[in-house]
This record gives structure tokens, C-alpha cells and sequence, in this order.
């Protein structure tokens, strides 16, 4: 059980936390809420040790273990599935469980081709997964995770939601996705004016707590100043009169113990929508049967799509990472074209494209303010501050070279000079991955107003349920289109990994695409695990149970004895009978009581193999 106690913590001259208390009690699985820079990761920092409070006490029982989603990418072994293994805590039976960390690394994305190749080999954001999923397979007492979906992929986080949900011990999740964050947990915690508020229950519903509570202190404050202000007036109005003393001087001591409520400060957020340029037709552009690779050996990311893109469409494009999807949008912007077919753009399409690799596009040397003036002709100074003000850079901020700014301010930026120019059609990629709760809703509201067409790659099933009313999807090796929402398509198609899949537990297609060779290795090394394992106690359970049965015969055997022995009167063979007997009884109870805890020991054991079979979607 986690205990803070009188927390405190501060950066220079920012607060981040004032006298701050709460208990995490077993079982519970909390998501942590707060704007963006107002402490969510340094709490994770010092809950780990990794940064000491200023004051205040974080307490863990001895026997606690912490485990943590870390972005420290540091690798030891020389394949994936050994680098997994690593964390799966000690088998006290000494059974081997690398099918738990197979699970895991197939539910995060990665192949059983994958398994034996060295995690060097992989991009960065599958080194994060594999993090992911030796955190996962720890199975610590309390699990931090700190923006997990960042690096995952659609049907991954479906993978993950339903693996999070089956979480038994204490969990802390931070993360932008209120969907995946509400699906997973049992409580809410918010970071809100340095202070901690935690309740039972989703975002949505301490939002409103914290909204209810600041309204009643504003209207309290407020009636308080009127009060103080009425009383001030009567003794300023009586205080030179004698006959006033008395109530002037009452007066006075009620005003020194009212207490004065402070008025609370603004917080600010993006609140922002994009200019639309006018369009007079329908259709936007159209990709007429176009395909796509970067190595024409390689099979095809994109083979034969159409789509014609009408000016008030909003299309979403999803699916597993590296298939293609940013792919897709760089081909509908124009800057790559594609092998075969053709992507036509109407005369009047004005684009704003927003897309992670053109952070790289920003120049470092540039402050925030030139970098948006120099976006459009028409961009003023006082047009650009006012932009950066939006966008979260008022005053000297705006100021700040792109070199010294973070990745989620160089979002910002990038989201900053879409705003400038007119255009009637949005490309999105990934907008969402550095914005805070309250930007994403902001950003949602804007998207929603815009008057044009919308093309949003996302993973974020809060953008899909809001926004998408078409879909381009990435499944099952080919691209096709979607005419519904992705409601529908979760109805009418799905994902093809969770077709046949339950629980989090690999499909049977999943299995399939498993060689014969893997499967045979598979279920050899389940059988001879097996046999190891439940062979001795086999054994051991048979051999005493014939010695409760000899020793059970000679209890018979010497009771007989007995009583021919007292029908004779002898008192030395009664005696000796008797205590032979007794301790012929206590061997027996003995035994009894290891043949009771072998039985539940193979009964378990038995339970795990048939459960990893199953698991494996192998024949018992």
C-alpha cells in the first residue's frame, strides 16, 4: 500500500506541490489527471526514487515492489523474448514461463518471428514496447505507467485496455487518452492548484467535483467581499461617533476573523479553431487506384485504393504502426507520389498539414513568434503574438528559440501555424500524442467547427467515437474504405486479431500464422516442462499412498494382537501393542497430511500447464 504524506515540491519559483497527502489502497487502479508540466511525471520520479521531495514523506511496505513503464532504452540480451524473460519474477517450482512474455509481446505488436531477433534491431517505439511488456510481465505490487499508448498502435491499445482491466494488484496510469484511461481504472487522481483530488470513479466525473467546488469558492468569495465591504463601510461610516464605539469595535474584532478567500487564478488551455478557405465545389481531391512501396521487391504497403475526398468529410485512418498510414497522407499531400494510379487535387484545395517528422521542418534558430509570422505573407506581428498566445506562448515565451523547446511545444508550434493560413482541408497525423486532456477536447471542438474536409490518422478511440464518419483502414495486410463510423466498423468488420480472440489471449488465427515448427518446438517443451515437473510428485503421491496402506494393514495386524492380549491378561504386550499402535497412528496422520498438500500441489501445477496450453491455443 502507497502512502504520501505533506508532499511538497518546487521548481525555482513553480509549485508543483503544497503539502500534498493520499493513500493508494490495495487493488485500486488510478489514473492521474492535471495539465501538462504541473507535476504527473515527478510525482512517478519520486514515488521511483529517482528525485527527492522538498518535503514530506513517500512510504511503502518492505515486502512492496514497484514496477514502471521506463524510457530508458538499455538492453542486455541478444533477442527479444530473452530481454522479456528477464523480468518475469523467480518460479519458486522452477517452471518455465517465457509463454507469459510470448503473450505479452504478440498482444504489444510484435511477431513470433520477431522473438529471436536482437531488440537492437528495432525502431524506438518498439523498444518502448518492449519496456512495456517487461514492466507488464513483472507483475509488481504497483505498476507505474506513464503515457504508454504513445508508441502503440490502435489494435495494441485495444490489446492493452483489455490486459489492464484484468489487473489485480495497484496500478497509477498517466495518460491523454480519457477512453483508454476510464476503460482501465477504478478511481481518478488530479493534480489541480498543486493539491491532489481523488475520487471513486472516471475523469469526467472529479472534472465536475473540482468545477462544483471552484464555483462554490468563487460565489462564497464573492459574497465575502461584500460582506467585508458592507462592514468596513459601518465602521468607517460610525467610527468617530461615541455612541458607535461599542458596535464599531465589534465590528472591527468580526472583520480581523473573517477569513479572506483569495480569488483564484486562471488556468490557461488551448483554445484555438483552424480558418477554413472558401471552396466551391464538392470533392476536395480523389486517389484513383493508387500503390504504393518503398522497395519494389517488397510487397505492396498500399495496393488500389480509391477514395474521393468531399469538403466536409471526416476520415480517419487507423491501424497497426508501420503499415502505411503516414505513408498515406505524405501521397494525398502531394509531397510523394505514388508507383501506380494518380492522386488529383481540385484547383481551389488549400492544404494544412500537421505531421510528426515536420517538427524537423522547424528551424531551431527561429524564435516561436518569427516561425508563425513567417508561415503565411499575411502574418503581422501582432497576428502572430496573438497565435502564440493561443498556443500557450504568451509574453516572453513567445520568444523562446525552437531549439530550447520540448516535443509537446514544438507540437504546439506546428499546431500554431496550421492556424494561420486558410485551408479547406486538414491533414492530421497523430496531432494528439503531446496535448494534455484539455487540449485534445479543445482540439476535438476545433476540428468539429472547421468548415472543410479532415483527414486524421489517430490511434485515440475518443478522436474515432467523435469525429470519423469514413474510415481508411490498415488490417489484415491490405488498406481498404469503411463508408460508417468506427462504431460500425467495430459491429459490422473489426480488427482481424480480436475476431476469434478473447480476453487477450492469442487468437486462433494468431495461432495459425505460428509455423509448424514453432508449434512442434512448443508443445515438445510444454510436454517435457510438464513431465518434469508433475513426474516427482507423481510418484512421491504414490508412494505414500501404499505406505498409508501397509502401514494401515500392520495397524490391523497389531490390534489383533491387543486383543488377544487382553483376553490373557498380559499387561507387558498390552502395553507395548499399545504404543506401537500409537505411533503406527501417528505415522499414518503423517502421512496423510503430505499426501493433503501434494494432492493441492499437483492439483495447482496441473491448473498452470493447462492453463499455458491453453494460452498457446495447443491440444492438452
Amino acid at each position: 500500500m502507497l502512502k504520501v504524506s505533506g508532499l511538497e515540491k518546487t521548481y525555482g519559483s513553480q509549485a508543483l506541490f503544497d503539502n500534498v497527502s493520499f493513500v493508494m489502497n490495495p487493488g485500486e487502479r488510478i489514473g492521474l489527471v492535471g495539465r501538462n508540466g504541473h507535476g504527473k511525471t515527478t510525482l512517478f520520479r519520486m514515488i521511483l526514487g529517482e528525485e527527492e521531495p522538498d518535503a514530506g514523506v513517500i512510504s511503502v511496505p518492505n515486502y512492496y515492489t514497484i514496477g514502471h513503464l521506463s524510457q530508458h532504452i538499455r538492453f542486455t540480451e541478444d533477442t527479444v523474448l530473452k530481454e522479456g524473460c528477464l523480468s518475469l519474477p523467480v518460479s519458486e517450482d522452477g517452471i518455465d514461463e517465457s509463454y507469459k512474455v510470448e503473450t505479452i509481446l504478440m498482444g504489444l505488436g510484435f511477431s513470433t518471428n520477431d522473438f529471436n531477433r536482437n531488440p537492437q534491431e528495432f525502431s524506438g517505439g518498439y523498444q518502448v514496447r518492449l519496456n512495456l511488456a517487461k514492466a507488464l510481465v513483472s507483475e509488481p505490487n504497483l505498476l507505474l505507467l506513464d503515457e504508454p499508448t504513445n508508441y502503440l498502435d490502435i489494435v495494441s491499445v485495444r490489446w492493452l485496455t483489455r490486459f489492464l482491466r484484468a489487473w489485480r494488484d495497484e496500478m497509477i496510469i498517466i495518460t491523454h487518452d480519457r477512453d483508454f484511461m476510464d476503460s482501465v481504472t477504478t478511481h481518478t487522481m488530479g493534480i489541480h492548484r498543486c493539491k491532489m483530488k481523488k475520487i471513486a470513479g472516471p475523469t469526467q466525473k472529479l472534472y465536475q467535483q473540482i468545477a462544483q467546488e471552484e464555483e462554490i469558492h468563487e460565489k462564497t468569495r464573492i459574497g465575502d467581499e461584500k460582506k467585508r465591504a458592507e462592514v468596513e463601510e459601518f465602521i468607517n461610516r460610525f467610527r468617530a461617533k461615541a455612541s458607535k464605539a461599542k458596535a464599531v469595535q465589534s465590528r472591527v474584532k468580526a472583520l480581523e476573523k473573517m477569513e479572506k478567500l483569495d480569488k483564484l487564478s486562471d488556468i490557461r488551455s488551448l483554445d484555438f479553431s483552424f480558418k477554413s478557405a472558401p471552396f466551391p465545389g464538392k470533392c476536395l481531391m480523389s486517389a484513383n487506384n493508387i500503390s504504393f512501396s518503398y522497395n519494389q521487391d517488397e510487397t505492396l504497403m498500399i495496393n488500389g485504393l480509391n477514395i474521393a475526398v468531399g469538403k466536409n468529410d471526416r476520415i480517419a485512418v487507423i491501424g497497426k504502426n508501420g503499415k502505411g498510414k503516414t505513408t498515406l497522407l505524405n501521397l494525398l499531400a502531394g509531397e510523394m507520389q505514388p508507383q501506380t494510379g494518380a492522386v488529383q487535387h481540385n484547383q481551389n484545395l488549400s492544404i494544412a498539414y500537421f505531421g510528426q517528422t515536420n517538427i524537423n521542418r522547424l528551424t531551431p534558430q527561429k524564435t516561436v513568434e518569427m516561425e508563425i509570422m513567417d508561415t503565411h505573407p499575411d502574418c503581422n506581428r501582432g497576428a502572430a503574438r496573438k497565435i502564440c498566445g493561443i498556443m500557450m506562448f504568451d509574453g516572453d515565451k513567445a520568444l523562446k528559440k525552437i531549439s530550447v523547446l520540448s516535443g509537446g511545444e514544438k507540437s504546439r508550434v506546428l499546431l500554431g501555424k496550421l492556424l494561420v493560413s486558410p485551408a479547406n482541408l486538414l491533414l492530421l497525423d497523430e496531432p494528439t500524442n503531446h496535448l494534455d486532456m484539455d487540449s485534445i477536447d479543445s482540439l476535438v471542438e476545433a476540428i468539429d467547427a472547421f468548415d472543410g474536409g479532415v483527414i486524421i490518422v489517430t490511434h485515440s478511440e475518443l478522436i474515432l467515437n467523435n469525429v470519423a464518419t469514413r474510415l481508411i483502414v490498415f488490417d489484415g495486410g491490405k488498406v481498404d474504405v469503411f463508408e460508417g463510423t468506427y462504431q460500425e466498423f467495430l459491429d459490422r468488420v473489426g480488427w482481424e486479431n480480436e475476431r476469434e480472440s478473447e480476453g487477450g489471449q492469442p487468437s486462433s488465427r494468431q495461432n495459425k500464422n505460428i509455423n509448424k515448427k514453432e508449434m512442434r518446438r512448443l508443445r515438445a517443451q510444454l510436454t517435457e516442462d510438464r513431465s518434469k515437473t508433475l513426474g516427482p510428485l507423481q510418484t512421491r503421491i504414490a508412494d505414500v499412498e501404499k505406505t498409508i496402506m501397509l502401514l494401515e494393514k500392520d495397524v490391523e495386524k497389531e490390534s489383533q494382537s491387543l486383543v488377544e492380549a487382553s483376553e490373557k491378561g498380559d499387561g507387558e504386550a498390552i502395553s507395548k501393542l499399545s504404543i506401537a499402535i500409537h505411533n503406527l497412528n501417528t505415522q499414518i496422520e503423517t502421512l496423510f497430511k503430505e499426501l493433503e498438500s501434494l494432492t493441492a500441489e499437483h492439483d495447482a501445477k496441473t491448473k498452470k500447464f493447462e492453463e499455458r496450453m491453453s494460452g498457446l491455443g495447443l491440444e492438452r
